[in-house]
């Protein structure tokens, strides 16, 4: 009796969407809205958070362990960076190694800069992504005319984890990492303050809540959620929600604060840690 295989088109694609902790469940809710027909994996590397402590060769070794243990096991039909920090310098080498789509997530320096009316914008980031080359090449390549300012903070990603634990966190915490993104020079100011680590829409309304003026914050979501759909195809049916596995390979993900980000409950077998390999 021979198989019948199904059409791709008819499939539901398999995404696992991978961070070095919760943050990429900012981007994971804006996938899961674009592609209802997928089923996800998201796994979060938080025994060796945060990724921006680790040198680049560390971080490269690291990332390049745990997604040959993910790929095998799960064999996604994409996978998603959402994590500005390894995307900046692992994408080359995991396009190399696997032979399946990565869609990265890098700081979005030139939409910032073409919708900027002041033509100041600041990139609100963590130090790793600072450092980047691929940073400062974005800006040269991007910036034009636009004044860029490079806020490499140490606090607010795990700020925004505390906070999605339900933990105390002041605005004046908050006001503190995100003060030198505000910027005046003469009559001009900043007016675009790019997101660039996906734990930080986490914070939205309290980022809006202590700025110091209004400005246009640009999350990187929707974008990789357009290049994720242009690289696996349309939908071809809608299962709601979308099914979803958390794995981490530290300690068991807290299900009240993945309920707080994704918006509903997680029921029974969805969050798990993974057998992956220990931090260097």
């Amino acid at each position: 009796m021979s198989s019948v295989r199904t059409p791709a088109a008819l499939r539901a694609p398999t995404i696992l969407v991978f961070d070095s902790g919760l943050g990429g469940l900012s981007v994971f809710r804006e996938l899961a809205r674009t592609r209802p027909d997928a089923r996800f994996i998201y796994a979060a590397d938080d025994a060796a958070f945060p990724y921006g402590a680790l040198s680049e060769t560390a971080l490269v070794a690291r990332v390049m362990a745990v997604m040959e243990h993910l790929i095998a096991r799960h064999a996604p039909d994409a996978v998603v960076i959402a994590c500005h920090t390894a995307s900046t310098l692992v994408l080359p080498p995991l396009r190399a190694r696997f032979p399946i789509p990565f869609v990265g997530t890098v700081p979005a320096i030139k939409p910032a800069c073409e919708s900027s009316l002041t033509r100041q914008v600041s990139v609100l980031a963590t130090p790793g992504t600072v450092r980047r080359d691929y940073t400062q090449k974005l800006i040269q390549d991007f910036a034009g005319d636009c004044h860029v300012t490079l806020v490499g903070s140490t606090r607010l990603a795990p700020l925004a984890e505390a906070a999605m634990r339900g933990e105390g966190v002041s605005d004046e915490e908050i006001a503190a990492e995100i003060a030198p993104a505000f910027v005046r020079e003469g009559r001009a100011r900043t007016d675009t303050v790019v997101l660039a680590c996906t734990h930080y829409p986490l914070l939205r309304d309290r980022l809006e809540k202590v700025a110091p003026w209004p400005v246009r914050w640009i999350d990187p979501a929707p974008a990789i959620a357009r290049r994720l759909s242009s690289l696996i195809g349309p939908v071809a049916f809608a299962a709601s929600p979308a099914p979803l596995r958390l794995f981490s390979t530290g300690k068991l993900l807290d299900a009240e604060m993945v309920e707080r980000i994704v918006g509903r409950r997680a029921r029974a077998g969805e969050i798990l840690v993974m057998d992956a390999p220990a931090p260097a």
